[in-house]
C-alpha cells in the first residue's frame, strides 16, 4: 500500500500540484496587481493593530485575530519542523528556495481563499456561521457538478486533516517526546485525547480562546531558540543562504543523480512540503477566515497574507537556517550530502539544535516546540474536518467524526509515520484540485473585493 500511495503522490506532486499551485498563485498575483506586496503593510496593521481585542468574546464566529491564530495554528505544525527537514534531506537545501517561491505566490492565493470564504459564508437559524471551500465551490459551479466537487473536497479534507493529518501531528509529538523524555508514545496519545477532547466539546469559542493564546507563545519560544543558534553560527549564515540559492538550481551536487531528476526532486519537495506547511491553495485555512467578524472580505484577505508570511518566511525559514547552518556547512555531518545512519526527518531538527544546545537539551527544546506546534494544528484541523462533516452529514455526522478523530489521534502516536505522511500528502494534494478550480472560476468576485483607490 505504501508503494502505491507513493506512486500516486509522486505524480501529483511532480506534475499536478506544482502546476496548480504556481498557476493559481501567478494568476492571482497578476489579477490583483500583486496584492501580497501592495497590501502587506495593511495586513500587518490589521493583524497586530487590533490586539486590544485580544480575548474578547464573540457572539458568533471569531475576531479577526482569533481567526488568524486558528489559521496559523493549522499552518505552523510538523510541516515547519519535520516537513522542512524531510524536504531538505530529500531535495537538498535548495528545496527551501522553492518553498519560498510557492509561498510568495501562495500569499495571493490565500488572499483569494479568505475573500471567497467571507463572501460565501452563511448563517444557520441559530446564528452560527458556516463557511469554507464547499460553499464557494457550489457558488462557482451550479447544479450537480458543484455538489460533486464540493463533496469530493469535503471527503478529502476530512481524511487529509481530520484523520490522517492529525495522525501525522500526534505521531511527531509521540516520537519527539519519546526521544527527548523517554515517555512511552501511548501515554502521550492518551493525554492528547483527553486534552483535545475537552477542547473539541467546547466548540469554536473554546478553540479560539486556546489558539489565540498558544500560537503567539509557541512562536516566540521557537524564534528565541532559533535566533540563539543562528547567533552562535553567525559566521556560517552567508554560506547557508548561498547553499539555498545554489542548490536550488544545482541540486544534483548535493542529492546526487542527473540534473533533471535532481531539479524535479528539489522543486517537488519544496512544493509538496511548502503546501503542507503554509496550506495556501489547499483549502484548509478558509474555514477559519470564514468565521472572522470583519467589515469587508478584503479585510480578512490581507490578514490571511500575513499568516503565510509568518508560517513560511519566519518560522519555517528559521528552522531551515538552523538545520543548514549547523549540519550542511563545512563542519556539519551532512556537508557531503551523505545521510548518516540514525538521521531522519523526525530527528533532524533535534540534531541541529543539539549541535549548539547539547544533544539532550536540543532534543527537549524541539520536542517542546513541536508539541505546541502539532497540538495547535490538531485543534484547527479537527475544526476544519468538523465543518465539512457537518456539511455532509449534519449534527450526527459531527459526533461520529469527533469520536473517530480522537481515535486517529491516539493511533498516530502508535504508528510508523511513513505511510501516514504519504496518505496525508495524497489527500492534501487531492483537495487542491476542486479548490483551485473554484478559485479560477470566481476570479471576478475576488478582484471585485479589492477596494478601489
Amino acid at each position: 500500500m505504501l508503494e502505491v500511495v507513493q506512486e500516486i503522490n509522486s505524480y501529483l506532486s511532480d506534475y499536478v500540484l506544482v502546476f496548480l499551485l504556481l498557476s493559481v498563485g501567478l494568476w492571482y498575483s497578476v489579477r490583483t496587481s500583486f496584492v501580497q506586496i501592495r497590501c502587506f503593510k495593511e495586513g500587518f496593521s490589521k493583524t497586530f493593530g487590533g490586539l486590544a481585542k485580544f480575548g474578547q468574546k464573540q457572539d458568533s464566529g471569531m475576531s479577526s485575530f482569533q481567526a488568524l491564530a486558528t489559521a496559523i495554528a493549522a499552518q505552523v505544525g510538523t510541516g515547519n519542523i519535520v516537513g522542512a527537514s524531510g524536504a531538505i534531506l530529500t531535495g537538498g537545501p535548495g528545496a527551501i528556495f522553492w518553498m519560498w517561491v510557492i509561498a510568495f505566490f501562495g500569499m495571493a492565493t490565500i488572499y483569494a481563499e479568505a475573500v471567497l470564504a467571507q463572501a460565501t459564508r452563511v448563517k444557520d437559524e441559530k446564528g452560527n456561521i458556516h463557511g469554507g471551500p464547499v460553499y464557494y465551490i457550489t457558488k462557482a459551479f451550479d447544479g450537480s457538478m458543484g455538489k460533486v466537487l464540493a463533496n469530493f473536497f469535503a471527503v478529502a479534507i476530512t481524511l487529509a486533516l481530520g484523520f490522517f493529518g492529525c495522525m501525522v501531528q500526534s505521531n511527531s509529538i509521540g516520537a519527539t517526546c519519546s526521544t527527548a523524555f523517554g515517555i512511552p508514545s501511548w501515554t502521550v496519545g492518551l493525554a492528547l485525547v483527553v486534552i483535545c477532547g475537552t477542547i473539541f466539546i467546547g466548540g469554536v469559542q473554546r478553540l479560539a480562546a486556546v489558539t489565540e493564546r498558544v500560537v503567539p507563545v509557541m512562536a516566540i519560544i521557537f524564534l528565541v531558540g532559533g535566533v540563539m543558534v543562528l547567533l552562535s553560527r553567525i559566521q556560517y549564515i552567508p554560506e547557508t543562504f548561498g547553499m539555498i540559492f545554489y542548490y536550488a538550481f544545482h541540486p544534483e551536487a548535493i542529492i546526487g543523480g542527473g540534473f533533471g531528476h535532481a531539479l524535479k526532486t528539489a522543486i517537488s519537495q519544496g512544493a509538496k512540503r511548502g503546501l503542507f506547511s503554509n496550506e495556501a491553495g489547499m483549502g484548509s485555512t478558509p474555514h477559519a477566515h470564514a468565521l472572522a467578524n470583519v467589515a469587508r472580505p478584503h479585510d480578512q484577505g490581507v490578514v490571511a497574507i500575513v499568516g503565510v508570511f509568518i508560517d513560511t518566511f519566519v518560522v519555517l525559514t528559521l528552522n531551515a537556517l538552523v538545520i543548514i547552518s549547523t549540519l550542511y556547512t563545512a563542519d556539519g555531518i551532512l556537508h557531503t550530502g551523505a545521510i548518516p545512519d540514525g538521521i531522519g526527518k523526525a530527528n533532524l531538527a533535534q540534531t541541529a539544535f543539539g549541535t549548539v544546545f547539547g544533544a539532550e537539551a536540543g532534543a527537549i527544546f524541539v520536542a517542546v516546540c513541536l508539541f505546541f506546534f502539532a497540538f495547535s494544528t490538531i485543534l484547527s484541523w479537527n475544526l476544519f474536518g468538523k465543518i465539512n462533516a457537518n456539511y455532509m452529514f449534519g449534527k450526527l455526522g459531527v459526533k461520529v467524526y469527533t469520536a473517530f478523530s480522537l481515535l486517529f489521534i491516539f493511533m498516530g502516536t502508535m504508528t510508523s509515520s511513513d505511510l501516514v505522511w504519504e496518505l496525508s500528502d495524497m489527500f492534501n494534494q487531492l483537495m487542491v484540485i476542486p479548490n483551485a478550480m473554484a478559485l479560477f472560476a470566481l476570479t471576478a468576485m475576488v478582484v471585485g473585493a479589492i477596494p478601489k483607490k
